[in-house]
């Protein structure tokens, strides 16, 4: 089928248009990567496409990265989706624009832009009650006293995060179960996975200077799936008492699609109703930002091809923008490619649950798959989450998937 001809509803048509990074066969060095654009299943090579129409941007777009283009701004942004959007739609572009077009079976895709500083979240009241629930079952309240006060998160490591399809090595550290004298070395052995969206910084902001609510738009160029690969028996014995460490900084994969926030539109939705009152610079329930904060996102987690949870991103009680807004608030600032994650989704139903800590609750059930049980993740189990949100019209806007194979240390 020509690139052009889309077939109707197709969650990755005109109306979706995410941004990656790709090359072509023999193409392994940096210098050959290039700006693509997705349209069904195959790849624009944006760049070749912008100088062969005479496009101002072009050079933005024939990079080996987006971070020029997330620099370039809200304006810049809005322009270029406008062309790409003509340029696919238009009958007269066909000729000039059908070299420029890729199958995608045919391409390597890569990190899409350079990740400078990596923030991670803890946004969902309904994780963060199924975690309290676990590790306190006698608190009078599973949440932690500042929860609803303020976005929970902790610094990782932006050196180790992964594009969709890269292997991900069991890690190994120390852990030491209650019952253990002295703790032990070794790979982990409760390997567990996190669903969440991230949230990708295009314009920087000055240190010093906090990014406000309403500016949330001006600064964040668009989202992406991510997941969070959580080693929870050596993040269990080193967490206490300053977090996540080792147990988290192994490997954090993203999608190789970039979805920008301006074809997420329909998308928008009210968070949840707070239930305590919120500091000024947390405030949404005023005119802080362009329209409602949250976003309409429906994931799926498979294992090994198997649907073993469906969270929904609608009921994350923070949302991006105040995590934005919390992130700076101290003044510190943000960086091109700044990329933070939302934190573990989680819905209030049991097969709505992000993790298999929740989903095995901490390994007591263990899940049915075709290929036996799982409490965490055994060597060669391939994860694999997707996600679409409601579009313009009632199509769908999909989402780029990410994937990752557990391999041993010796594989």
């Amino acid at each position: 089928m020509p690139p052009f001809d889309v077939p109707e509803g197709d969650p990755f048509g005109p109306h979706n248009l995410p941004y990656g990074v790709f090359s072509i066969p023999g193409s392994r060095e940096p210098s050959n990567r290039t700006v693509g654009v997705r349209l069904g299943d195959h790849v624009l090579d944006a760049g070749a496409a912008a100088h062969a129409l005479g496009s101002p941007y072009a050079s933005l777009l024939a990079q080996p990265t987006l971070n020029p283009l997330l620099a370039a701004g809200r304006t810049a942004w809005s322009d270029v989706r406008r062309a790409l959007t003509a340029w696919v739609t238009v009958p007269s572009h066909r000729e000039a624009l059908e070299p420029f077009f890729h199958p995608l079976s045919s391409v390597t895709l890569h990190l899409p832009f350079e990740v400078a500083d990596y923030v991670d979240f803890y946004a969902s009241e309904n994780h963060a009650r199924n975690v309290g629930q676990i590790f306190r079952p006698d608190a009078a309240d599973s949440l932690t006293p500042n929860w609803k006060h303020l976005p929970i998160g902790y610094h990782g490591r932006s050196g180790t995060v992964v594009v969709s399809g890269t292997d991900v090595v069991r890690p190994s550290g120390q852990r030491k179960a209650p019952a253990d004298a002295a703790p032990v070395f070794g790979p982990s052995v409760r390997l567990d996975i996190e669903a969440e969206v991230g949230f990708v910084v295009g314009v920087p902001s000055e240190l010093g200077a906090p990014v406000a609510l309403g500016d949330f738009r001006e600064h964040v160029f668009g989202l992406c799936l991510l997941n969070d690969w959580s080693a929870r028996d050596i993040q269990a014995w080193e967490y206490v008492p300053l977090g996540p460490f080792l147990g988290k900084s192994f490997a954090t994969s993203v999608s190789a699609w970039i979805t920008p926030l301006d074809a997420l539109e329909e998308a928008r939705v009210a968070p949840p109703e707070r239930t305590h009152e919120l500091l000024p610079y947390l405030d949404d329930t005023k005119d802080a930002q362009d329209g409602p904060g949250g976003y309409d996102l429906r994931i799926s987690v498979a294992v090994n091809g198997h649907v073993v949870s469906e969270p929904p991103f609608s009921t994350m009680y923070w949302t991006a923008a105040q995590q934005l807004a919390h992130m700076t608030v101290n003044g510190a600032s943000l960086r091109t490619g700044d990329l933070y994650g939302s934190g573990t989704v989680s819905g209030p139903a049991e097969r709505e649950r992000g993790s298999l800590l929740e989903l095995t609750w901490n390994g007591r059930d263990p899940l049915e798959l075709p290929d036996g049980k799982r409490t965490f993740l055994e060597d060669g189990d391939v994860v694999t989450l997707s996600a679409w949100a409601p579009g313009p019209d009632g199509v769908r806007v999909g989402l780029g998937e990410v994937t990752g194979r557990v391999v041993g240390r010796d594989a």
